[in-house]
């Protein structure tokens, strides 16, 4: 048996753990490779995240390391490039092969997704294409991946989409968008009522009125009050406070 068992990735092997020892194993059970780690992940793209000695690496399927260097973090192969972590603190991916995509270093970067990641430095988001280069040279307060050629962005007004180019997709701003599906996405404006839109940002549907929400936060907050009154009164009874 083992402490911990996480989901089968292709080629089959699932991460397991018992006590402080860590290893993948194969639909029957058995050992993947003869190698040991503290804690492993899932394998993708035929490369999975390990930890040892408190410093992270990847493993190819047959236990040996894909490279020498060892880092404070390691992401997730996807799309053929995986975010690390340095020991000085800094973020970059890797390729293929384990080595530095590009030559630039960022204070965080993400999982590449439709040719392009989302990176940060001092305190901004931007996105970067597969050589490390700025996608759009557009910065914004937050940023996300794009989905379908849209990417959920915030500037100084709120959340919107933009296109690849950087380019907010309308004018609305709103104080939480998620990304769209099939043409519409939810999301929440500014007096805290929930809408659908489409990609014009025009409504097409209201999910909760701002008098909703609202009269929502306030029984809330009565039963919050409520409880936190009868804590208080049982500690007393109790003499909790003596």
């Amino acid at each position: 048996s083992f402490d911990e068992v996480l989901p089968f990735h292709p080629p089959g092997l699932a991460p397991v753990r018992r006590g402080n020892t860590a290893w993948h194993i194969g639909p029957d059970g058995t050992r993947a490779y003869a190698q040991s780690f503290s804690r492993v992940f899932g394998f993708y793209q035929g490369r999975a995240a390990v930890e040892t000695e408190g410093h992270s690496h990847h493993i190819v399927i047959s236990g040996e390391e894909l490279y020498p260097e060892r880092f404070d973090w390691c992401g997730n192969y996807q799309g053929g490039f995986c975010p690390v972590r340095s020991q000085d603190g800094s973020y970059f991916h890797l390729n293929l092969e384990g080595q530095a995509a590009y030559h630039e270093r960022w204070n965080y970067a993400g999982d590449y997704r439709e040719g392009s990641a989302v990176v940060h430095r001092d305190g901004r988001a931007t996105h970067v294409d597969r050589a490390g280069n700025l996608l759009h040279g557009k910065w914004f307060q937050d940023l996300d991946v794009f989905h379908k050629g849209l990417a959920r962005a915030r500037d100084s007004d709120g959340w919107m989409h933009i296109d690849e180019l950087g380019h907010p997709k309308y004018h609305r701003r709103f104080q939480a968008v998620e990304p769209f599906y099939n043409g519409q996405a939810r999301v929440q404006c500014w007096n805290g009522s929930w809408q659908v839109i489409n990609e014009l940002a025009e409504t097409v549907f209201e999910i909760a009125s701002a008098r909703e929400v609202d009269a929502f936060a306030a029984v809330s907050a009565d039963l919050v009050g409520f409880w936190k009154t009868q804590t208080l009164c049982a500690a007393v009874e109790s003499c909790l406070f003596e």
